[in-house]
């Protein structure tokens, strides 16, 4: 049997030309090469599978190729790689200072590649770091890591940094369409694009993917495969899922996603890939966005198609209501009905029409205008703030126009032009004059008298015998009434009071007037309260309980003396035991009961 040779390793960069996604870098490094500006130290940092390694090599092996006409001699004997994760000690760096005195042999630089050097000890950094500062004019230190933030500052400031990016879907599909087209196989594109998205952006992973998918379908590699053999959800999946949402069939909708878990599919994997197709939508919605879509050309045009028929706001409340299914999705106890809520929740923002519900209020059901054949109006919130302005203006210029329905009206003909009218007096010698202007011929006559009403004749007689009422009802202050009353009726009226105040909801007042009841001596009210506090809460009181007073009791010179007495508040039970003493002096025999049934207070 053949030895066989993965992918990663057979179809790896040998040329600066071949390194994928990563031209910045390779230019930068081309140009360094040509002008003689290669530092020293340099340091590759990125994601995995990008290509920090294979530039490392690349560069080792041009900068040695000056001066020999094989191009394909590797130098190997040049070229020293350290797995920093296994050699991480002090000796271990001591022992490469060693070798780097040593000038090369063959070629002309020694190039020395420390991987994943984040791994290196404290000690280890700190033994490096004059060598790397001031290596031998020979050596070049090329250091690779996944997690810069890793590496000591010290060392970061004596190497040139190179940041190497994940690599693109397009990028990669490319790629893979030539090991295809080398390898003899037939392969689609929608299916080399979901091998490139399973990638993540590592060249590496997505070279692995693809073998395992060629092991699994042969030399024709269809999507169909693809999707199984990975196990992703097909874009079909989610096209058919958003067509029954669109068309609120929440029926169909769970049971394809009851045939999705059936398959072994991860709910929580579904809700995020549906969020994912509903943003591809979107942005299919735009053609400066269109771009954004990284998908093959035949599922590009189906994504064009569906977003036409999807509206922008259920679009963006489909993001949010699947997005907010994805963060709920760990923490939810009942996973399957979380994302069942969520899709019937999907399936009831459109209606069957295509309109948002509630998008279009009325305020009458459009059915009353299509039976009478009128057109319904959409209201805006501020168009029906203004209606409802307006109606309550007419209400209050009706009420006033029924005030002023004796006012005087004015014709308006085409041979009587309007004329200031002399003025007027009544028995009060007061004056009222009305002009009318050329915008007033114009009015109806129930408009001019609302608009004149102001100084019409009659409201200024009923102004005049509205203030007369109101000087007969002025009463003097020396002949208020001073009506006698006992004590007991003072005493219902200040209970009454307190109830009164208790179902207004000041709650301490009422139980202030329930507590203390007040007495009457030689016509005036005494109280006396435990405390200087209640005596504020009962001063604020007073002026509602005078006139509350005045007027049950017919007494206009009321007059209420409070003090304070320490010793009143005995009488008052705050603690259990001040409750069982006033008990007590009610009953002397609950001592017996406490005793014979063992209680305590």
């Amino acid at each position: 049997m053949e030895h066989f040779i993965v992918s990663a390793r057979k179809y790896r960069p040998q040329t600066f030309k071949d390194v994928v996604g990563q031209q910045a870098i390779t230019n930068t490094l081309l140009n360094a090469i040509e002008n003689n500006h290669l530092a020293q130290a340099l340091l590759f940092t990125g994601p995995r599978g990008v290509g920090k390694t294979s530039c490392a090599r690349i560069l080792a092996k041009t900068i040695n190729q000056e001066g020999h006409e094989n191009p394909d001699e590797d130098f190997a004997f040049n070229i020293f790689e350290l797995d920093a994760a296994s050699n991480n000690s002090v000796d271990d760096i001591r022992s490469l200072i060693d070798q780097v005195r040593i000038p090369p042999q063959v070629g002309t630089y020694k190039v020395y590649i420390i991987d994943e050097v984040h791994m290196l000890s404290q000690a280890a950094f700190n033994a490096f770091l004059k060598t790397l500062e001031e290596p031998p004019k020979h050596a070049i230190f090329i250091l690779a890591t996944t997690e810069k933030h890793k590496i000591i500052p010290t060392i970061l400031s004596r190497c040139q940094i190179f940041d190497f990016k994940r690599i693109t879907v397009t990028d990669a599909k490319k790629h893979l369409m030539q090991v295809a087209e080398q390898e003899g196989i037939i392969a689609d594109e929608d299916a080399l694009q979901i091998i490139a998205q399973k990638a993540d952006g590592a060249m590496r992973d997505a070279l692995s993917i693809f073998d395992r998918v060629v092991s699994f379908s042969g030399k024709n590699l269809t999507r169909q495969a693809v999707t199984e053999n990975l196990n992703v959800l097909d874009y079909e999946t989610y096209f058919k899922t958003t067509d029954l949402i669109l068309e609120n069939n929440i029926p169909q909708l769970l049971l394809e996603f009851n045939e999705i878990l059936a398959q072994g599919f991860d709910g929580h994997h579904f809700i995020a890939g549906l969020a994912s197709h509903f943003r591809d939508l979107l942005v299919c919605k735009n053609q400066a966005t269109i771009n954004l879509l990284e998908v093959g050309e035949q599922t590009k045009t189906k994504y064009l198609e569906q977003s036409q028929k999807s509206p922008h706001s259920f679009l963006i409340k489909g993001i949010e209501l699947a997005n907010d299914c994805d963060l709920k999705y760990k923490t939810s106890r009942n996973q399957r009905l979380l994302v069942e809520l969520c899709l019937m929740q999907l399936a009831s923002v459109l209606t069957k029409d295509g309109e948002k519900k509630n998008d279009q209020p009325y305020i009458i059901p459009p059915n009353y205008f299509k039976e009478k054949g009128i057109q319904p109006v959409k209201i805006s919130p501020e168009l029906k703030e203004k209606a409802e302005e307006k109606v309550a203006n007419e209400k209050s210029e009706e009420a006033t126009s029924k005030e002023t329905s004796e006012a005087p009206a004015i014709p308006n003909t085409a041979d009587n032009k309007p004329e200031d009218l002399s003025s007027q007096s009544d028995n009060s010698g007061q004056t009222a004059t009305i002009t009318s202007t050329a915008t007033e011929n114009r009015l109806t006559i129930q408009q001019r008298a609302r608009k004149t009403s102001g100084l019409s004749l009659s409201s200024i007689k009923k102004k005049k015998e509205h203030e007369e009422k109101k000087v007969d009802t002025i009463v003097d202050p020396k002949n208020l009434p001073s009506d006698e009353f006992t004590e007991s009726q003072m005493q219902e009226f200040w209970e009454e009071y307190g109830k009164k105040q208790d179902k207004k909801g000041e709650r301490i007042i009422g139980s202030m007037f329930a507590m203390n009841i007040p007495t009457l001596v030689d016509g005036k009210i005494y109280l006396e309260l435990p405390n200087q506090s209640m005596k504020v809460d009962m001063e604020s009181a007073l002026p509602g309980l005078f006139q509350f007073l005045y007027k049950k009791l017919n007494n206009y010179s009321i007059a209420l003396d409070i003090k304070v007495n320490e010793e009143a508040s005995k009488k008052y039970a705050f603690t259990p035991q001040d409750k069982y003493e006033k008990l007590r002096e009610k009953n002397p025999l609950i001592d017996k009961l406490r005793a014979d049934f063992d209680l305590d207070i």
